[in-house]
């Protein structure tokens, strides 16, 4: 399963920019934003039919 996270802007929360990783890579992805105070949004990424 692949995920969308966007960090969020530390003033109005709004999206600054956003990436599409796998499952694997998002619990690096939360300690790594948590460590540094980042604000981030995930949400399981769209994927095209197959």
């Amino acid at each position: 399963m692949r995920f969308e996270i966007m960090r969020l802007d530390d003033i109005d929360g709004s999206a600054v920019d956003s990436t599409v990783v796998d499952a694997a890579s998002v619990n690096r992805i939360v300690q790594q934003a948590a460590f540094t105070g980042q604000r981030i949004y995930i949400r399981p990424a769209h994927t095209a039919a197959r």
